[in-house]
């Protein structure tokens, strides 16, 4: 299986960007299409948008997001890989992939934040060099926050 990886700075044309919205719903199963869509429409107007995503046979498989939060802080936001592709090192090789291009921005500190029901994602976050820095009220319970500084 060969993965391929795409790397642009605003969000993909139709109909990527409807298959986009579909991965991103079946992972995240509580919230809707429409509500990510609304979401991925009104992060667009951000000035640095930043959208990753694995491709194999021609179908998005894995996908990560992230935007300018204010100058020297870039927002790792989305990300998420297909149940039937994952612990293949495809959402490490997104983050490296993320990292590097913040790097290559001249970002100083990364930032994301999760829920502790995506543990799979928490820990591939602190084995990538985050640092849990707090806790904050979110739309789905408590969320994570975690900084790494590039």
């Amino acid at each position: 299986m060969t993965i391929q990886y795409e790397t642009t700075i605003t969000l993909p044309p139709e109909p990527q960007f409807t298959e986009l919205i579909a991965l991103l719903a079946a992972v995240f199963t509580n919230q809707t299409p429409d509500a990510i869509r609304d979401d991925l429409l009104a992060t667009a107007n951000c000035p640095v948008l930043l959208v990753q995503v694995a491709r194999s046979a021609e179908r998005i498989i894995g996908c990560k997001l992230g935007y300018e939060r204010e100058p020297g802080l870039f927002y790792s936001w989305l990300g998420c890989v297909d149940a039937q592709f994952r612990g293949q090192g495809i959402a490490a090789e997104l983050m490296r992939q993320q990292h590097d291009w913040c790097r290559a921005q001249r970002y100083k500190v990364i930032q994301t934040k999760t829920y502790n029901q995506w543990r799979s994602m928490l820990l591939l976050n602190i084995r990538s060099g985050f640092d849990i820095i707090g806790t904050e009220p979110g739309r789905y319970g408590l969320k994570i926050v975690l900084e790494k500084p590039l």
